[in-house]
């Protein structure tokens, strides 16, 4: 008896479900990347001392104008050899 009432149960659940699901509505559309003209284009820069790619207007320059990621690895100077 016990089990006819766990398969009664999962049966209302599951009509529960999937009447629910004719009602949703549709998912939003995904975002994507404009690469057309509207789009503003940014010239990337390699950090001197760690080679991590960022944007120029994000580039921190020393004197000589050589870009770095932060304030510490413009203190710390270009990489060394390795």
């Amino acid at each position: 008896m016990k089990y006819l009432l766990v398969i009664l149960v999962l049966v209302v659940a599951w009509m529960m479900g999937s009447r629910g699901r004719g009602n949703a509505a549709p998912p939003p559309p995904t975002r994507r990347h404009r690469t057309g003209d509207g789009a503003a284009r940014e010239q990337m820069l390699a950090c001197t001392h760690c080679g991590v790619h960022l944007p120029q207007s994000e580039a921190v320059k020393d004197a000589a104008g050589r870009p770095y990621c932060g304030e510490a690895h413009r203190l710390a100077g270009p990489r060394g050899p390795a």
